[in-house]
């Protein structure tokens, strides 16, 4: 990407200029779908009508890598009385359908417009003498668009973003993202449907960790009372260094009770993991449609696909009810939380189609497991049972490098094939776990220590002998390298 400020960026003059367009709007050389999004910048900044833009050179639709047209920047002074810092706001432009001609993907089996119908901002803190504001959050947009591209995954308000590096390429303990309602860019409406704007807010792990532990819009609305560390337009500041709970200790108590309360709306992650049948020896090929590492996976079909992404729809939402999605729902292109996103791992992988018919895979009841996740994904098994099992709800693991899956559940969710009387079954590659509330209540004291994993090596195992489970937390080689 490179930064210019192309001489017909947004129209010098404003709405009711241009011969014959009308007044209100735009020269005709605009995209109409561009409108909107430029009155909606021209009202916060009228003053700025021609703002730095950084651009991809190689257009995305012509085979470039950066989905994004480009990113304006706006520099926007702030309010003293409100305690609101001189910050910049950025501003995407290709994420949702501008141009009418379906060059942005379009996904299969819809009927609405195409595009994806919302762009992402960002709000940066203006650091002392800077004049210009850097470019490195633009290319920080691309990424996430790429993801978004990539995976057909939208984001929504109250998501958030696993990053594991300062945003800036820094020292800063901003790593990762949340994501909410741009506080002041309203959704604008285009002949290809409605636009939205969807701010990103920069985070420190454990401000991360809480959004996971408990919800993305609780952790929102604490940053949003400390100015340090966000204020009322949630300004990122990479020099931030302390997080709220640091800032204000009283804070971690309205988290925990959050959880303690409400639980997790964490429905699911994509993940290194993989699970074995113990139930027969691994020379047993009868009938394998567990994954084994080391052995050739056997494919999700279409509609378990569907199902599990139901299963990681949004998570943006506490359940009311419990319950599974039926295993011939419809797609739904809800986002997995707690993703890298620069890599490709869409629940619907491009190998996912039906190579053994749905109809002709039955439901297989195990009497024994094994669980096996790197060192990330097993610390978020804590979560997953005392933020979402206790709460009755379930929780899912899906493989980033294949198409295993892992659906914990408790007893009160409704419609898993996995049952009291079969507490593990397996259909295909995706395995659901029943687990009753007390042998959760056992397996958080056995698994107390991945509250610091850094205080263990790898590889570590937990076993229940009486429940023949057994759970790994092993190094990231061994998924790296299923033959490791």
């Amino acid at each position: 990407m490179e930064g210019v400020r192309p001489g017909g960026g947004l129209p010098a003059s404003g709405p009711g200029s241009g011969s014959g367009s009308g007044s209100g709007s735009f020269p005709s050389l605009f995209p109409p779908g561009l409108h909107g999004i430029y009155g909606e910048c021209r009202r916060l900044y009228p003053d700025q009508p021609n703002p730095l833009q950084v651009t991809a050179i190689l257009k995305y639709w012509l085979g470039g890598p950066d989905p994004l047209d480009y990113v304006s920047m706006y520099r926007n002074l702030g309010n003293p009385a409100l305690n609101v810092p001189e910050h910049w706001h950025y501003v995407s432009f290709g994420l949702s359908d501008l141009y009418g001609d379906n060059r942005v993907h379009e996904f299969t089996g819809t009927d609405g417009p195409s595009g994806f119908g919302f762009e992402l901002t960002f709000r940066l803190k203006r650091e002392t003498g800077e004049s210009a504001p850097p470019t490195w959050p633009a290319e920080l947009m691309q990424g996430l668009a790429r993801y978004v591209f990539q995976s057909e995954n939208t984001f929504c308000s109250g998501d958030h973003v696993s990053w594991h590096s300062p945003l800036d390429n820094s020292e800063s303990r901003i790593q990762h993202m949340l994501l909410t309602e741009d506080p002041q860019m309203q959704p604008v409406q285009t002949p290809f449907g409605v636009v939205t704007f969807l701010q990103i807010v920069g985070v420190c792990t454990e401000e991360l960790h809480a959004a996971q532990q408990w919800n993305g819009q609780g952790i929102l609305e604490l940053l949003r009372t400390v100015p340090l560390a966000g204020g009322p337009w949630l300004i990122t500041d990479m020099r931030r260094g302390e997080t709220i709970f640091e800032i204000d200790p009283h804070l971690q108590e309205r988290v925990d009770k959050g959880i303690e309360t409400d639980g997790s709306n964490l429905s699911g992650v994509s993940a290194k993991c993989a699970w074995d049948d113990l139930s027969r020896p691994p020379e047993d090929d009868e009938d394998s449609r567990s994954i084994c590492i080391g052995t050739q996976p056997r494919r999700l079909s279409g509609k378990d696909t569907e199902q599990i992404r139901e299963t990681l729809r949004r998570g943006l939402e506490i359940n009311s009810k419990p319950v599974l999605p039926p295993i011939n729902a419809q797609r739904q292109n809800g986002l997995n939380l707690d993703r890298a996103p620069s890599r490709k791992d869409s629940l619907e992988s491009e190998s996912s189609a039906a190579i053994i018919p749905h109809e002709l895979i039955r439901t297989r009841q195990l009497e024994s497991v094994h669980l096996k996740f790197n060192q990330e994904s097993g610390a978020l098994l804590p979560l997953c049972l005392r933020g979402r099992l206790l709460h009755g709800r379930h929780f899912t693991y899906k493989s980033i490098t294949g198409d295993t899956a892992i659906t914990f559940v408790s007893t009160g969710v409704e419609g898993a094939f996995a049952t009291e009387e079969h507490p593990y079954a397996a259909h295909g590659p995706w395995l659901q776990i029943l687990l009753t509330e007390e042998f959760v209540e056992r397996m958080l004291e056995d698994l107390e220590d991945l509250n610091s994993p850094e205080e263990f090596k790898l590889p570590k195992e937990y076993s229940w002998p009486e429940k023949k489970l057994k759970v790994s937390i092993l190094p990231d080689a061994v998924f790296d390298n299923p033959l490791h």
